[in-house]
């Protein structure tokens, strides 16, 4: 049975690729998006797309603290491994949300897989960039749930002003009720991505161990200790089901990030 998605999705495919031509999604300080015009007219089109699905998308501004949430999503969402240029840009695509978050696979292999695809002059380089990567994700949680935390409470505000605001009509109530879902969504989106992320350095670090062993696996293993331990903090803002409720989760979904530490000490 042909769905819309399965037709609509070779003409965003299509789009990905003359945005290849173009340039690649921007990217700016801490990782986050730069601004710039391919940037914006993908998360305009994102907010489209999204309520085609019918998805949580309100047309009401961005608050100061939503749009950094946005921003600071952006790491997370994007892939942490080098890929080809066109896998980012569906990646883009995704984190805009032009195309459904579940569409991608988990892809727990594709990070080590691409550390070895490239020449490198020693095993030492993929040890310090599994690290360098873990240690860099760890850092930026902490920031972007503060934001969460913040925006999180703007909503709270919103909904409980709504009953008390008689100038308010079914739209302006609904679109608030689809902010906050949006903006819900968008932090269960980071906090699973997160232990996705752990898996994905877990995944190679142990395989690297088999493959290259070295000196270097304790430090990497610290650092992906240091990400699954920061990503907890994520754990207390939203419900434990809030990813299966905005639909990113599927029955097959992973386990990660709760094996135990594989490093032998020397």
């Amino acid at each position: 049975m042909t769905t819309a998605f399965d037709t609509t999705l070779p003409r965003f495919l299509a789009i990905a690729g003359l945005a290849l031509i173009g340039g690649c999604a921007q990217e700016g300080d801490f990782g986050r998006p730069a601004p710039g015009a391919w940037n914006t007219l993908i998360d305009s089109t994102g907010s489209i797309a999204a309520r085609l699905r019918d998805e949580p998308s309100s047309p009401f501004p961005l608050t100061d603290d939503e749009q950094q949430l946005r921003d600071r999503a952006w790491r997370f969402l994007m892939p942490a491994q080098g890929r080809a240029a066109f896998l980012d840009v569906l990646a883009n695509l995704t984190r805009a949300r032009v195309l459904p978050p579940n569409w991608r696979e988990y892809d727990i292999e594709g990070y080590h897989d691409d550390l070895l695809a490239g020449s490198f002059r020693s095993p030492v380089s993929r040890y310090a960039r599994l690290s360098d990567d873990a240690t860099a994700d760890g850092r930026l949680i902490p920031p972007f749930a503060a934001f969460a935390a913040r925006v999180i409470e703007a909503d709270k505000l919103r909904l409980h002003s709504l009953p008390f605001t008689r100038s308010l009509n079914d739209d302006d109530v609904r679109n608030a009720a689809m902010r906050v879902a949006e903006n819900r969504c968008l932090i269960a989106w980071v906090r699973l991505e997160t232990g996705l992320r752990v898996g994905r350095y877990r995944y190679a670090l142990e395989h690297f161990i088999v493959e290259m062993p070295g000196r270097e696996a304790v430090g990497a293993e610290r650092a992906v200790a240091f990400l699954d331990e920061r990503r907890q903090i994520l754990a207390g803002l939203l419900p434990p089901e809030a990813e299966a409720r905005c639909g990113l989760v599927r029955l097959e979904a992973p386990l990660v990030g709760l094996a135990p530490p594989v490093v032998a000490k020397y």
